[in-house]
C-alpha cells in the first residue's frame, strides 16, 4: 500500500529504475536534478538497498538527511548505526555502504548526492538476510 510517511516532500513513484539494486520496494521522487541532485527516498518496511559505493576523481560521496521512519546504515567493516528523523549520515566518496528501512517501520531520507568529477555507484552484493535479522533482534532485545 502506498502512504506518504514524509509530508514534507513528494515520496514519488516506485523506483523501478534500481530496483535491481534493492530488497523490497523503494520510492524516489527527485527533488533536484541539477547542480546538487536531491532525491526523497522512501523504503517499506525491510527495505533496504545493496551494499554500494560512490566512486569519483575527485569530490563526490553523499549525505542522507533522514526525515521520517526508522532505518539502518551501514559501512563496511563497521557496526550499523539506527537512524531516526533528524539523524544526519555523511558517506565520503570510496566508502562500501547499504542503508535502508527497519524490518518494522517505513523509512524516508533525502540522498543529496555531493558534486564531483567522474562520479558514479558502484553496485554490489545484496546485504546478507541473516545479518540484517540480526540487527532487528538486537534493536528490539
Amino acid at each position: 500500500m502506498k502512504e506518504n510517511h514524509s509530508p514534507l516532500f513528494p515520496m514519488g513513484g516506485p523506483n523501478d529504475a534500481y530496483a535491481r539494486y534493492f530488497v523490497g520496494q523503494s520510492y524516489l521522487s527527485m527533488l533536484t536534478t541539477g547542480g546538487v541532485p536531491i532525491g526523497n527516498v522512501t523504503f517499506e518496511p525491510g527495505c533496504r538497498n545493496n551494499w554500494h559505493i560512490h566512486q569519483a576523481e575527485t569530490g563526490g560521496g553523499q549525505i542522507l538527511l533522514c526525515t521520517d521512519g526508522r532505518g539502518w546504515y551501514q559501512a563496511w567493516g563497521e557496526p550499523a548505526r539506527a537512524l531516526r528523523p533528524g539523524d544526519v549520515v555523511v558517506i565520503p566518496p570510496g566508502v562500501k555502504h547499504w542503508h535502508g528501512a527497519a524490518a518494522d517501520s517505513w523509512f524516508t531520507h533525502l540522498a543529496v548526492e555531493v558534486p564531483g568529477e567522474h562520479t558514479e555507484s558502484q553496485w554490489l552484493e545484496p546485504v546478507d538476510e541473516a545479518a540484517y535479522c540480526a540487527l532487528e533482534t538486537e534493536a528490539n532485545g
